[in-house]
This record gives structure tokens, C-alpha cells and sequence, in this order.
């Protein structure tokens, strides 16, 4: 898909967003707590995503930019009995 048919899609999704916004005090109480209910989950998925990807980059490369010397791995080995 090329860049332009992609911002496309993204400018049609967009109008359809605005267009239920506009229609939504209209709407019935099924469909407002519906559509509530997406729009939720997709800020959801969001915060949580910016969440899991900020404490990924600060864990392994802290404020520099380079791998934190203390956070290496290390290999558990079996105890000798």
C-alpha cells in the first residue's frame, strides 16, 4: 500500500469518526454506550501500548541511549547436590 493510499484511509476513517461524533446526541442510548465502549478500548490499547514501550526503552537503555550495565542478564545454574 503506498503512502498515499494509506493517509487516504486514514482521512476516510477520520471523516466517518467525526461524522458518528456529529450524529452521536441523536443517537440511542445502545449506540452511544456502544460506541463509548470502542472508543475505551482503543485509548486502552493506547495508554497501554506508550506504557509497556516507555518502561521497555528505559530499562534497556536508560537516559543515554546505551544498554544499562546493571540490568544484564545472567544465567541461573542447577545447583550441584
Amino acid at each position: 500500500m503506498s503512502s498515499g493510499g494509506f493517509l487516504k484511509e486514514i482521512q476516510d476513517i477520520a471523516e466517518k469518526f467525526l461524522l458518528k461524533l456529529q450524529k452521536l446526541p441523536q443517537a440511542e442510548p445502545v449506540e452511544i454506550v456502544s460506541f463509548s465502549v470502542v472508543l475505551l478500548f482503543i485509548v486502552t490499547v493506547l495508554v497501554l501500548t506508550i506504557i509497556a514501550c516507555s518502561c521497555c526503552c528505559s530499562s534497556c537503555c536508560g537516559c543515554g541511549g546505551r544498554p544499562d550495565p546493571r540490568h544484564r542478564k545472567s544465567q541461573v545454574r542447577p545447583a550441584a547436590h
